[in-house]
């Protein structure tokens, strides 16, 4: 079991990081805007006439100076839970989907499930993937599939409060382990215990308070 559930972990992070990532680029992405003017104005103790000074000399080409970027805030937190089936079993990928969906999860990006603020697709509070690599969720062929677990997993900050999107995630979490009989996990694959959970939420309402201040 202890194999199992490291391995199950390697994947959930596998999970995580790709759409941490993905994440980071998408927002970092410039506007659309026109490209800057490059021109470089001769200096002072420049003799050359301007239109001297913008042809190259030889083999000299003349390089604009980098421009440094403005360091990016690291200023975000991942909670991370896990679903997996007792006695190393797995679960049927169809009563997996329709679990899902009944408590209002929506197939969405990555090809994992996302609950959204409202119908916003951009605004995700929580998201759940497969435990099986890559982590997405083939519903083409998911009659055929038996997934042994799933990773549900908060990116903070979010669309909502903080605390209010935990307390999301923990109350889908409870009702997936209810209606699929499953084994609710914290991230390190140990038996999520009620004075977890507290740790948990404390730390994310630290992790908000912190914002708050900055």
């Amino acid at each position: 079991m202890d194999g199992l559930r490291w391995l199950l972990l390697f994947f959930g992070i596998l999970v995580i990081a790709g759409v941490y990532i993905y994440s980071r680029r998408e927002r970092s992405k410039p506007s659309e805007q026109s490209p800057p003017d490059r021109r470089v104005a001769p200096t002072l103790g420049d003799e050359r006439s301007e239109d001297q000074a913008e042809e190259p000399v030889g083999d000299e080409v003349p390089q604009a100076e980098p421009v440094e970027e403005a360091p990016v805030r690291e200023d975000q937190k991942i909670v991370t839970l896990r679903l997996i089936a007792r006695e190393g079993g797995a679960f049927k990928g169809d009563e997996l989907i329709l679990s899902m969906r009944g408590i209002g999860l929506r197939h969405g990006k990555f090809g994992i499930f996302h609950r959204y603020d409202g119908n916003d697709e951009d605004k995700t509070v929580f998201s759940a993937a497969s435990l099986v690599e890559p982590g997405s969720f083939d519903l083409a062929n998911i009659k055929d599939q038996e997934i042994p677990g799933i990773s549900l997993f908060l990116v903070l900050p979010g669309p909502i409060d903080a605390v209010e999107a935990f307390d999301m995630m923990m109350e889908a979490a409870r009702a997936l382990a209810q209606s699929l009989s499953a084994e609710l996990l914290d991230e390190s694959g140990s038996t999520l215990s009620i004075q977890r959970e507290r740790y948990l939420r404390e730390e994310v309402i630290q992790f908000q308070h912190s914002n708050l201040v900055a």
